[in-house]
Formats: C-alpha cells, sequence, structure tokens
C-alpha cells in the first residue's frame, strides 16, 4: 500500500504520519506540504529517516507539483492540507478560498488522472453552523457555514462530493470536532492557554467564554480517520469526536487547575466577529458502522498534553522565534 498525504506536516497530519508509519512501517507514505506558518517539520522528527516516508515540498494549488509528487494508481490520499484558523480567515478569506476550494478541486483531478483508489478529505464539524442546545449536528443535517473558514470547508465537500457523483471516484468525508494534543501550533485555543500559562502572560477569552465545543483528542481522531480509509463506504461522510462537549471557560479553568496557576490569568477580549455559540456532532454513524469509539477521556487527555508542552519547551521556543522555519531547509 502507498498513500499521500498533504498537509502532514500540520497538527493532525503529522500525528497521522507518525501513526501510519509505527502501524504500518512497510507501507510507502509520502508528505506533501508547502510548509506554511503552521507546517512544522520538527513535528516530523522522529519518521523524517524511516525508509517508508518521504517528505515533498509543494503546493496542492499548482497542478504540476501535484501530479509529479502522486504516484501512478497510488492508493489513497489523505487530505489534511487546508487554512484553518477563523480569526486568519475573518482578516482575509482570499488564502482560504485559494487553498481550501481551488486547491481541493486540483487535488480530485489530480487523483481521477493518477487513478488512486480511494480519496479521504477531511473536513469540519464548523460546516454545520451553530447548534442549539440539544441539537446535534448529524452526517444528513443541512450545512450551514458561518466563518469565511467554514464556508470555504462546505466548497470544498461539495467538490468532493461531485466528483464522487459525476466521476465516479472513490471518496469518503470526515468532519471532525475540536482536536488538541501534542504538537498543536499555539494559536489555538488550548496550546495558546498552555504557553501563556506557562510563562504567566494573560490568556485571553472572548466575550463570556460560554461557547460550547466538542473535544477529541488527536490521536483518537486518527484512529477514527484510519478506519474510515480502511472501510469507510465509498460515497459517505462520516463525524468524528469526542462526545465531550465542554464550555471554553471550564476549559481554560480546568487548564489552569492543572497548571496551578490562578483563574486570574484569565482575560476577557472582544468577542470574534460572528462567533459560533455551539458546536455538537452525533458520532453514533462511526460508532455503529467501523466500531470506533473514542479512548482518551478529556481531563486524561488534557493533563498529558500540558506535560508534553512542559516538557517540549524547546519546540514551543523554535515557534516562537521563528527557528523552526530553518528545518524547511532540510526538505
Amino acid at each position: 500500500m502507498a498513500i499521500f498525504v498533504t498537509g502532514g506536516a500540520g497538527f493532525i497530519g503529522s500525528q497521522f504520519v507518525r501513526d501510519w508509519v509505527r502501524l504500518y512501517p512497510s507501507q510507502t507514505i509520502i508528505n506533501f506540504d508547502r510548509l506554511t506558518y503552521a507546517g512544522n517539520p520538527d513535528n516530523l522528527a522522529s519518521v523524517e529517516r524511516h525508509p517508508a516516508y518521504r517528505m515533498v515540498r509543494g503546493d496542492i494549488c499548482e497542478p504540476e507539483e501535484v501530479l509529479a509528487a502522486l504516484p501512478e494508481n497510488c492508493d489513497a490520499v489523505v487530505h489534511f492540507a487546508a487554512e484553518s484558523h477563523v480569526d486568519r480567515s475573518i482578516a482575509s478569506a482570499a488564502e482560504f478560498v485559494r487553498t481550501n476550494v481551488l486547491g481541493t478541486q486540483v487535488l480530485l483531478d489530480a487523483a481521477r488522472a493518477r487513478r488512486v483508489r480511494r480519496f479521504l478529505h477531511i473536513s469540519t464539524d464548523e460546516v454545520g453552523g451553530s447548534m442549539d442546545e440539544g441539537q446535534f449536528f448529524r452526517e444528513d443535517s443541512p450545512l450551514n457555514p458561518s466563518s469565511p473558514y467554514a464556508a470555504s470547508k462546505t466548497a470544498a465537500e461539495h467538490l468532493v462530493r461531485a466528483a464522487a457523483h459525476t466521476f465516479g471516484l472513490d471518496a469518503v468525508i470526515t468532519r471532525t470536532s475540536n482536536n488538541y494534543g501534542p504538537f498543536q501550533f499555539p494559536e489555538k485555543l488550548l496550546p495558546l492557554a498552555i504557553t501563556r500559562a506557562l510563562a504567566n502572560e494573560p490568556i485571553p477569552v472572548y466575550g463570556d467564554g460560554l461557547q460550547v465545543r466538542d473535544w477529541i483528542h488527536v490521536a483518537d481522531n486518527c484512529h477514527a480517520l484510519m478506519a474510515v480509509l480502511e472501510r469507510g463506504t465509498a460515497g459517505e461522510t462520516h463525524h468524528i469526536g469526542g462526545n465531550q462537549p465542554l464550555r471554553n471557560l471550564d476549559v481554560l479553568k480546568l487548564l489552569l487547575r492543572l497548571l496551578g496557576k490562578p483563574e486570574t490569568l484569565l482575560t476577557t477580549v472582544t468577542d470574534r466577529l460572528g462567533h459560533d455559540r455551539r458546536y455538537a456532532v452525533d458520532c453514533s454513524k462511526t460508532k455503529r458502522e467501523l466500531g470506533w469509539t473514542p479512548r482518551i477521556p478529556f481531563e486524561q487527555g488534557l493533563a498529558e498534553t500540558v506535560d508534553w508542552y512542559r516538557e517540549n519547551s524547546a519546540w514551543i521556543e523554535r515557534i516562537r522565534t521563528g527557528a523552526y522555519r530553518s528545518a524547511t531547509s532540510r526538505i
């Protein structure tokens, strides 16, 4: 088996690559990544010399680059590559449209040209928009994106479904809730809060902090992604979540208790424009059809994540100074 992973130097992608190499050490895996600000080669230091692993630096929006790297009759494309930070999409949506929409279409065209056997598209629970209390986002629920980021991911999903319907491409889609764990770029809520708390710096809290998110450890997510890749039915969508919906403010207070830091570090800031109030995914289909279930309770996973950031201050420092970008010279 040979698989082609886009965005494998990012947070979730690198977890998937490390897990794949560990579980399938004889199977070729190609990591195709442009290495933008969130693509960190340090995330893959443990596998970069593995004989089955190959890193190719390239842009999913450039057809020639994709076709040059994607092998004929590849078993699967696993498409992580995306602009994903909502705040950045509010500041400017252009790069989100380019990468998430155009880039996905370029990959779909290349997958057909190279006769790829399966296309796994990684999407997000944010395409469903905000859920009312007691409401859950199912695979067949209407899509109602609220942010430019979510809108770009919704458009990408539609292109994947169109390729499956029109051309018969074997495609599967996953929508995942909030991931957390080691190696997450420190602009997202938890790594930002952890790194700031460790430095005794103020932690920003949007508005009243009562936004609800469902949290899943990145290792549990990647376990589900492999199940979908290997056993999911062509043309289907699967939801992946931790069944652990929590208010942001409660998550931050738990984090501070784990770190032994005062709640006075929490600092209210102006709420994000169009901030969705509640996300909640129904994962019963994935559990029922694929026999998957999350294995890491949130409090345990958060404690382990805090320990990882404590023990990897050099990784944090390389991001803070920008030194991690020098690792791209090895590629």
